[in-house]
């Protein structure tokens, strides 16, 4: 059994572009992978909490010495953890807001980047304890950004998922959504024959 956690972070929840591109490639792996179990963390609806100075000193607190409240903030972040390291497939719906990711993707990345957890410091250099995934990312995005300066994305979900283990990423664009209803058309098809390619 595969096991594939799809996690979706725009704002309109299943409505966005981007999650229903994930949604409709975990459809076409669900057919082609019938012994898939999926599991859907939804950021607008079942949000992460921004990271604030309480928060991270509960990351930072010794076990032994943290307070209730400490504790059910590292319980929180830990379970996240544990739920991506049991995921061998993952499915992230990605728009664009004013150049960068989602806050909500943001909220949730500071709460899975625990050093020990996730990733662990070594006489050379940081190293990802996340290992052994696929990562595909449906980027969704009004303009035409994919390869310019603009793409404050790609890079950056790149290297986060890098630092924590995670090599193995395949991102998927549809862009220039919003220009006219020609080009959103373009897009969205080109998006969905990747999807057939890549669920396969």
């Amino acid at each position: 059994m595969t096991k594939l956690l799809q996690i979706n972070t725009s704002l309109f929840a299943g409505k966005g572009q981007s999650s229903q591109l994930a949604e409709q490639f975990v459809a076409e792996w669900r057919q082609n992978h019938p012994d898939t179990q999926v599991q859907v963390r939804d950021l607008a609806n079942d949000g992460v909490p921004h990271l604030d100075a309480q928060r991270f000193s509960a990351f930072i607190t010794p076990a032994e010495a943290r307070s209730p409240e400490q504790q059910a903030v590292a319980d929180y972040s830990e379970a996240l953890i544990a739920e991506l390291k049991a995921a061998e497939v993952i499915v992230l719906g990605l728009p664009m807001y004013n150049f960068g990711v989602p806050s909500q993707l943001k909220s949730y990345f500071d709460h899975i980047a625990r050093a020990g957890i996730s990733f662990r410091y070594t006489a050379n250099g940081p190293e990802g304890l996340i290992k052994g995934k696929k990562v595909y990312v449906f980027a969704a995005r009004g303009g035409l950004y994919a390869g310019t300066p603009l793409d404050s994305q790609t890079n950056y979900v790149r290297d986060f998922l890098r630092f924590i283990g995670i090599t193995d990423v395949e991102f998927v664009y549809a862009e220039g959504l919003n220009i006219d209803a020609d080009r959103k058309q373009s897009a969205l098809h080109q998006a969905q024959d990747a999807i057939q390619r890549l669920a396969a």
